[in-house]
C-alpha cells in the first residue's frame, strides 16, 4: 500500500507507549487501533510491522539511531518504516537530513556492527543460551528470532484431509504448503485473512505453530482415552488432541481463565468435536482436580512460561522479562506439573511442555520433578515421535528451534508413571 506522512507520526505515538514495557505489545497495540477505527487493515499492517520491527531489533536500531537526526523515538519509527515499507516509500515525508541518514544507514553492512548489538538480546538470555550453543548457532538463532513467524494452520482431520485443505486455499488463491514435520500442518505464504473463507468457517482448519502440534503428536492419544489438557488457555492443542482421538473418549480442558476457555467455545462448534470438556477450575489445586486422580491415560501440562520461544511473534517478550520472573515462574511449573501427576493412572503419561528456550523452566523443571517423584521415568522424545512415524531427529527431550525447525521455540518431556 502507498505510505501516507500521517503514519509516521502514528507509528511514533505507538512505539513510545510500547517502549515503555508496561504490558504486552500485542495488547497495546489492540488498544490503539481502538483508537483509532479510521485506519484501514493496510495501514494497521504496516504500524504494527513498523513497531514490531524496532522490538525484535532494538538494540541494533538503537546503535545506528545514535548518529542521525531528529529525536531518538523518529529515529527508531524511521528504521522500524524502512524495514516494512521501504525507504523509497519513505523519502516524501522526511527532511534532507533524514534522507541522508537513512541512505547511510541502508549502505551499513549489518555484519560491520558489533556481534553483541547484531544478536538483539539482553545479556541474561545471551548468557544462558551461550552455555547451550556455540557462538556461530547462537547467531542463527538471534537472526531468526529477528524475523516475524510464518502463519501455520493445522488441518482438522475430522472434518478434511491436508491435501483438501491445500485445495480449498488455493482456490481462494492463497499459496501454501504441507509443513516438513507435523502430520497435519500447512505452511501459508504472507499473512491472507482467513477467518472469512468457508474451510475456515466449516472447521476444515484451525492456525496452530507447527512447534504445537508436534507437542499433541507426542502426547500420542489414542482413541477411547481419558486425557487432560491442564492448561488449555484458548483451546488450540485441544483440538488438536480430540482430532488425533477421532472425537472418542473423553478429554478434559482445564483453566483458570474463565476468558480464555470462552474463547475455545466457537472453535470447539467449528471442530466437529464432541468428546471435549471445558472445566474451569481455581488452582492447580481444585477439588475438580482430585475427583479424577488416577483416572486418566494422558496429561498434557503446556505450563505457563517465559513465553521466550515465541519471540518471533512476541519480540517485547525478551525486554519485558528478567532472571527475577524466571526465578517466580519455575516454583509455579514444578507446583502444576506435581499436581497434574496425581491425574495420571499407572502405565498412564504425563507431558511437560512450555514455549520457552532456557533450561531452568524446562529440563531443570523436569529433572527436579524426576527426583521427588521416583514412580515417573522419562521416555525418550525420539521413540514416542518414531512411533507416530514423524521423522524428526531428538534426543530424550523434545527441543525445538525457530533457526533449526522453522517453528517457535518448543520444550517437552514425556513422563510415565510406572509405580
Amino acid at each position: 500500500m502507498k505510505l501516507h506522512g500521517f503514519l509516521i507520526g502514528q507509528t511514533e505515538t505507538l512505539l513510545a507507549e510500547v517502549l515503555k514495557f508496561t504490558g504486552p505489545a500485542d495488547a497495546a497495540t489492540s488498544r490503539f487501533f481502538r483508537a483509532h477505527p479510521k485506519l484501514g487493515h493496510g495501514e494497521r499492517g504496516v504500524i504494527a510491522e513498523a513497531v514490531f520491527a524496532v522490538l525484535r531489533r532494538r538494540m541494533e536500531f538503537a546503535h545506528l539511531a545514535e548518529g542521525g537526526t531528529g529525536s531518538p523515538a523518529r529515529r527508531l519509527t524511521l528504521l522500524g518504516l524502512m524495514q516494512t515499507a521501504g525507504r523509497t516509500a519513505l523519502k516524501p515525508f522526511m527532511s534532507d537530513a533524514e534522507n541522508a541518514w537513512l541512505e547511510h544507514v541502508a549502505k551499513i553492512d549489518p555484519q560491520s556492527l558489533p556481534l553483541r548489538t547484531r544478536l538483539n538480546l539482553p545479556d541474561w538470555i545471551y548468557q544462558a543460551l551461550s552455555k547451550r550453543f556455540e557462538a556461530e548457532e547462537l547467531a542463527h538463532l538471534a537472526a531468526s528470532l529477528n524475523y516475524p513467524a510464518p502463519l501455520d494452520l493445522r488441518a482438522n482431520p475430522i472434518k478434511a484431509s491436508r491435501d483438501e485443505v491445500l485445495s480449498a486455499l488455493s482456490r481462494a488463491g492463497i499459496e501454501a504448503g504441507a509443513t516438513p514435520f507435523a502430520p497435519f500442518g500447512i505452511r501459508v505464504v504472507g499473512k491472507p485473512p482467513l477467518t472469512k473463507l468457508d474451510a475456515f468457517q466449516d472447521g476444515w482448519l484451525e492456525v496452530q505453530d507447527e512447534g504445537s502440534q508436534l507437542l499433541c503428536s507426542l502426547v500420542a492419544p489414542k482413541r477411547g482415552e481419558m486425557i487432560v489438557d491442564f492448561c488449555a488457555g484458548a483451546g488450540g492443542k485441544t483440538l488438536a488432541l480430540g482430532a488425533m482421538m477421532r472425537s472418542t473418549g473423553r478429554l478434559y480442558a482445564f483453566d483458570i481463565s474463565d476468558r480464555r476457555l470462552a474463547k475455545l467455545k466457537p472453535r470447539l462448534a467449528r471442530s466437529g468435536l464432541s468428546n471435549v470438556n471445558p472445566v474451569l477450575i481455581d488452582s492447580e489445586h481444585d477439588a475438580k482436580i482430585k475427583r479424577l486422580a488416577g483416572k486418566i491415560d494422558r496429561v498434557l501440562v503446556d505450563a505457563p512460561c517465559s513465553g521466550l520461544g515465541t519471540l518471533r511473534r512476541n519480540p517485547d517478550l525478551k525486554w519485558r522479562q528478567s532472571p527475577e520472573s524466571i526465578a517466580e515462574l519455575t516454583p509455579k511449573q514444578l507446583s502444576i506439573l506435581t499436581s497434574a501427576a496425581r491425574l495420571v493412572k499407572k502405565g498412564g503419561r504425563l507431558v511437560y511442555a512450555t514455549c520457552s528456550i532456557l533450561d531452568a523452566e524446562n529440563e531443570g523443571v523436569v529433572q527436579q520433578f524426576l527426583a521427588d517423584h521416583p514412580e515417573f521415568a522419562l521416555v525418550p522424545a525420539r521413540d514416542v515421535l518414531a512411533e507416530q512415524r514423524i521423522e524428526l531427529e531428538m534426543g530424550d527431550y523434545l527441543s525445538l528451534w525457530p533457526h533449526r525447525h522453522a517453528t517457535d521455540g518448543f520444550f517437552a518431556a514425556v513422563l510415565e508413571r510406572r509405580g
